[in-house]
């Protein structure tokens, strides 16, 4: 049997993560001299309660010794495995696995390069293909085909948490919030640039980059679509939802909450609509 593994900021629903029996390996969050395991003990709202108060909330990388513990529980019964990593652009979560994944044979480590359902895609995609008997390296070869496809970017209403987590100058999140710019983020090559910036509210914003993203519509694979967010007001959530049912032809629109890793470093009212090209 191939078990299929990834870190808690694939961000696939705790449905899916039961549905298609994926095993997680938590991020770590330390607020003060507590330890918090993302998704286990601490939420998204745990989070922005905790910023709000004016503490400091650090993310940490899944470390060795804790993938080896991983690896051993899920590999114990003689099963293979395919982990699907958060970016290596990102975190040190990638080689942390890919180091401990050395004293198990029938382990394989994927960089997705992407990070939240960008590289839940891949995990989503895995289990699909665990579930048709595929063998293990024909798994890994497919997911390294298809993560080069993957279209993972984002709207941020505010920039005060990337300020805080050091990912942008406290100066340039003043200035977009005097001029009322909603940056959209997107992943490219594996690291996180900077695309177009929206003016007015995050609502407007939101309009305006999804129908950016779906302009080119021989371009998608319409298999799938990912809305993700943080902290969103339900209406907004079904909004976005309505213009992807619009302007695109998915057949599945899976929304998502975003975990505690992504949800700190980008803070409350973030989407973003993440799918495939072809």
């Amino acid at each position: 049997m191939i078990r299929v593994s990834s870190d808690s900021t694939c961000d696939l629903s705790p449905q899916m993560i039961e549905e298609l029996d994926i095993a997680i390996t938590p991020l770590s969050i330390t607020v003060g001299d507590q330890v918090f395991m993302d998704g286990v003990d601490i939420r998204p709202d745990n989070i922005f309660h905790y910023v709000e108060q004016g503490k400091t909330c650090v993310t940490g990388a899944v470390n060795v010794y804790e993938y080896q513990k991983h690896f051993q529980k899920l590999t114990e019964k003689g099963d293979r495995v395919i982990h699907i990593s958060l970016g290596s652009g990102f975190s040190s979560c990638y080689n942390h696995a890919i180091l401990a994944a050395r004293d198990f044979p029938g382990v394989e480590v994927v960089n997705s390069q992407s990070l939240s359902t960008g590289s839940g895609h891949l995990v989503y995609e895995a289990a699909l293909l665990a579930q048709e008997g595929l063998e293990l390296e024909e798994i890994k070869a497919r997911l390294e085909a298809l993560r080069t496809k993957i279209d993972a970017s984002f709207i941020i209403d505010q920039l005060d948490y990337l300020a805080k987590g050091g990912r942008c100058s406290s100066i340039t999140a003043q200035g977009a919030r005097i001029l009322r710019l909603k940056p959209s983020i997107e992943v490219r090559n594996g690291a996180m640039i900077v695309g177009r910036k929206y003016r007015g509210t995050f609502e407007k914003a939101l309009r305006l980059y999804v129908l950016d993203r779906l302009e080119d519509p021989a371009s998608l694979d319409p298999s799938r679509m990912f809305i993700t967010h943080a902290g969103c007001d339900p209406q907004i959530i079904a909004m976005v939802q309505a213009l992807v049912e619009e302007h695109g032809d998915f057949a599945q629109i899976l929304v998502t909450e975003a975990g505690c890793t992504i949800s700190n470093h980008c803070g409350p009212n973030t989407l973003g609509v993440l799918f495939k090209r072809l």
